[in-house]
């Protein structure tokens, strides 16, 4: 028995690490997307990541398999289709604002999860969660005003605007991933996340291509990888740690996200950003532990990547 304890008791320190690696690739992603768009579309690097995000079950016969079984098409539509329009949306939100403050607004998925989960699959909402919810909306709004420009409304132009709507489309995407889970493998919903989300990136990618230079194919290799690393760690650690511990970890990447940009791209900020962002991951993260179940099914994502 005590041999068992102690097994499952590293278990869950390795998962735990496993999922602190995996927030620093999704940071390290973003901040590799950013890099990027110096020159190219948003749209250009989302496809770019799709096409290397492919490469694992395309290569692999046993995960190709997997990835062809199915039996809810309809399910894995709506994952693919609001997963990939949210990274769309984030890809293009991180080339026009602060890496940070895009991951950020990124990185609210579960809010919109989690209230997706109770008009559609009949969760309910508990009490609990107000108070926190308004918190984070508070956070973003001080973040929002604190990266606004002149003559925005309320500081939200296009671009904050395209960052919190891929916010609400990876809480779509996480809701069908929930209900595909009872019937779909991990293989298949990865894969129509993959497929669904390059055919929604793919006009707007060819539209805007620019043919990249070597650096810059370098970083789009960059983005790819560590996406693919980062979603790999994730689903292997989250057999062994809890919703509420998987969702703390997971805003590492925002704040590795933001100490990337300000440290390499200047992007410094301001107290109100500051206070913003504290008050934003402190509601998602109460969120989160208010809403969450005790086992680590009912938390997938804690935003499209």
């Amino acid at each position: 028995m005590q041999n068992l304890i102690e097994a499952a008791t590293s278990s869950r320190h390795r998962a735990v690490l496993m999922l602190a690696a995996s927030a620093t690739l999704f940071g390290l992603m973003a901040f590799s997307a950013k890099l990027s768009s110096a020159r190219l579309s948003g749209a250009q690097i989302a496809m770019v990541r799709f096409t290397i995000g492919a490469i694992p079950f395309v290569v692999v016969a046993r995960y190709r398999r997997e990835a062809l079984t199915f039996q809810r098409i309809d399910l894995l539509f709506y994952r693919g289709f609001f997963g990939g329009v949210a990274v769309l949306f984030y890809f293009v939100a991180i080339s026009h604002t602060p890496v940070g403050f895009a991951t950020l607004l990124n990185y609210t998925a579960p809010i919109f999860s989690g209230l997706f989960a109770a008009i559609f699959i009949g969760e309910s909402v508990r009490a609990r969660a107000v108070i926190p919810l308004i918190v984070a909306f508070v956070g973003v709004f001080l973040v929002v005003r604190a990266n606004a420009l002149p003559g925005e409304a309320l500081g939200f132009g296009r671009w904050q605007l395209l960052g919190l709507c891929s916010a609400i489309l990876s809480g779509a995407a996480v809701t069908a991933i929930r209900v595909a889970r009872r019937t779909e493998s991990s293989w298949s919903i990865y894969a129509s996340f993959t497929m669904f989300g390059w055919l929604a990136t793919a006009p707007f990618a060819i539209a805007q291509w620019k043919h990249p230079t070597l650096t810059e194919w370098g970083l789009l290799l960059a983005v790819g990888i560590t996406s693919i690393g980062a979603q790999l760690l994730m689903t292997s650690a989250l057999r062994w740690v809890d919703a509420v511990t998987a969702g703390a970890i997971s805003q590492l990447a925002v704040i590795i996200s933001m100490l990337l940009g300000a440290l390499w791209l200047n992007e410094r900020p301001t107290l109100m950003g500051i206070i913003g962002s504290l008050l934003t991951i402190g509601g998602v993260l109460m969120v989160i532990l208010v809403t969450s179940k005790p086992v680590p099914s009912g938390f997938d994502e804690p935003a499209e990547q």
